[in-house]
C-alpha cells in the first residue's frame, strides 16, 4: 500500500483504542482488577491496552511522551496533501497469513489504497546520467538473487559458534558509564520506573509519579538503548546486553514538491533507482502522481548512514544535494528547483532514536524472547519484540498482544513464571 493510505496506520491505532479513552492523567476506563501502567501509544502499546481490558485488566493508565497517538506512524500534512513520514506499507495483503492490519484498513475503515509496483528494471539510472539498458539490470538482480539464495543455504549449514559479543554501550551502562546530555522537559515523558516484587512507581519528567501492579513499557529499542528512562533497581545483565545486541535502523523519506513533473509516469514507472558509487545516496525515488495526480511530488529514501548525516544538516543543504542528482539523472530536461522538502529526522528525536529494529549477524530467537522477557513487575512489548516480523506495524500489533496475555497469564492465572528457551534447543 502506497502513500496515498499515509492515514492508514495511524487510524489503524485509533480503531483499537475505540472502547479507550487515552488519558494523560487519568485512568483509561472503570477501575476493575490489577492497575497497569502502559509506557507509550504507539501500536503496540494501544494493542496491549486493547487486549488487557479484553480479558477484565481495565485500570490502565498510557503515558506518551508526545501529542499524537501512533508512534512511528505520523501523518505530516506537505504542500497540501497528507503524507507518512513513517510507517506506510501493509505488506503481505495476498499471502497464504493475512496480515492483521489489512482487515483493519481495507473493511473496517475502507481506506483508499493502491498496490505498489516496485518494477525497477527498466528504471535504474547511472550516475552521470541515462538508464541503464533492461537485460543488463535484470542479469544484476538475479545474480543478487542466486547469491541470496547461496547465502541462506550455507548459513543454514554452519555450525552455530556459540559466542557472545559485548558492545561498548552495553558496557557502558552495565557500569552506569552511559553519557548523556541536556533534555528540554516535557510533560508525561517518563524517565523513571521503579519495580519491587510489590508494584512498580512511574516518574515523569515534570516530576509526576504513578503507581500500579504492572508496567508494560512499548518503546522503541532505540528508547532503550538510551538513558531517557532510568531503571530501579538497575534491570538485570542478561537484559541490558540483550538490548544491545540488535541495531536500531533509521530509514528516512524524504519528500520534495516540484512546479512542474520532469520525470516518467506511467505503468512500471512508480519507481526509481539512481546508481551512485557512493553507496545509499538518495538511491530509492517513487514519484507519487498515481496517489497525488498532479500534486508534483517525488519521495527519495535514505537509510542508516545517509539517514544519520542528512539529520544533521540544513534541509536546504539536503536539498541542494538531491537537485544536483537529479539534473545528472535526468540531463535533457528542464529540472526545475524543489518549492518544499520535507525531512523526518526519527534518529535525532529522543523519543524514537530510529524507526525499527534490525536483526544483527549472530542472533536468533533466543534473543527476541530475551527483549520480550518481563523482569519482574516490568513487561517489555514493542516491533523488537516480535521474533517474526521485526520492523513491521503488524509486528507491533502482534507483540502488543503476546506481551499483554504474557501479563495476564502472571496478573490472573498467577503463572508469573516466563521460560525463555536455550539459545540451541
Amino acid at each position: 500500500m502506497s502513500s496515498s493510505t499515509s492515514s492508514a496506520l495511524v487510524l489503524a491505532a485509533a480503531v483499537l483504542l475505540a472502547a479507550l479513552t487515552v488519558a494523560q492523567h487519568g485512568s483509561l476506563a472503570a477501575a476493575a482488577g490489577p492497575r497497569v501502567i502502559i509506557v507509550g501509544a504507539g501500536m503496540s502499546g494501544i494493542s496491549a491496552a486493547k487486549t488487557l481490558s479484553e480479558a477484565g485488566i481495565t485500570d490502565l493508565l498510557i503515558l506518551e511522551a508526545t501529542d499524537r497517538i501512533g508512534g512511528r506512524m505520523h501523518k505530516k500534512n506537505f504542500s497540501g496533501i497528507n503524507v507518512e513520514i513513517g510507517a506506510n506499507w501493509v505488506e503481505g495483503v495476498n499471502g497464504g497469513k493475512m496480515n492483521p492490519i489489512w482487515p483493519i484498513v481495507n473493511e473496517t475503515l475502507k481506506l483508499r489504497n493502491f498496490l505498489t509496483d516496485f518494477s525497477v528494471a527498466t528504471n535504474i539510472y547511472k550516475e552521470d546520467g541515462g538508464l541503464y539498458d533492461e537485460a543488463y539490470v535484470q542479469k544484476i538482480i538475479d545474480r543478487a538473487d542466486a547469491v541470496e539464495s547461496k547465502g541462506e543455504k550455507l548459513s543454514a549449514s554452519l555450525p552455530a559458534s556459540g559466542s557472545d559479543d559485548i558492545s561498548i554501550l552495553a558496557m557502558q551502562r552495565l557500569y552506569d558509564h552511559q553519557p548523556n546530555g541536556p533534555a528540554t522537559p516535557v510533560d508525561m515523558v517518563v524517565t523513571e520506573i521503579s519495580y519491587s516484587s510489590s508494584g512498580v512507581s512511574v516518574r515523569t519528567e515534570d516530576k509526576s509519579v504513578y503507581k500500579a501492579d504492572y508496567v508494560m513499557v512499548s518503546t522503541s529499542l532505540g528508547v532503550l538503548q538510551t538513558d531517557l528512562i532510568h531503571f530501579k533497581p538497575k534491570l538485570p545483565t542478561w537484559k541490558i546486553l540483550v538490548i544491545y545486541q540488535f541495531d536500531m535502523a533509521v530509514y528516512t523519506k524524504i519528500f520534495l514538491k516540484f512546479p512542474k513533473r520532469f520525470w516518467p509516469v506511467g505503468k512500471g514507472k512508480e519507481f526509481f533507482l539512481y546508481a551512485s558509487t557512493r553507496r545509499g545516496y538518495y538511491a530509492a525515488w517513487q514519484q507519487l502522481e498515481k496517489q497525488y495526480p498532479g500534486a508534483n511530488a517525488l519521495l527519495v529514501t535514505v537509510t542508516d548512514e545517509e539517514s544519520r548525516r542528512i539529520e544533521q544538516q540544513s534541509d536546504n543543504q539536503t536539498k541542494a544535494e538531491i537537485m544536483e542528482v537529479l539534473r545528472k539523472m535526468f540531463p535533457g530536461e528542464d529540472v526545475p528547483d524543489a518549492t518544499d522538502i520535507l525531512v523526518p529526522r526519527w534518529w535525532s528525536d529522543r523519543f524514537y532514536k530510529g524507526t525499527y529494529a534490525n536483526w544483527p549477524v549472530g542472533v536468533s530467537r533466543y534473543e527476541v524472547d530475551q527483549l520480550r522477557a518481563p523482569v519482574g513487575r516490568v513487561y517489555f512489548t514493542g516491533e523488537h519484540t516480535s521474533d517474526k516480523y521485526t520492523g513491521y506495524v503488524h509486528g507491533a500489533y502482534l507483540a502488543g498482544i503476546d506481551s499483554a496475555e504474557i501479563l495476564i497469564n502472571c496478573a490472573q492465572k498467577k503463572m508469573c513464571k516466563y521460560l525463555v528457551k536455550g539459545k540451541y534447543d
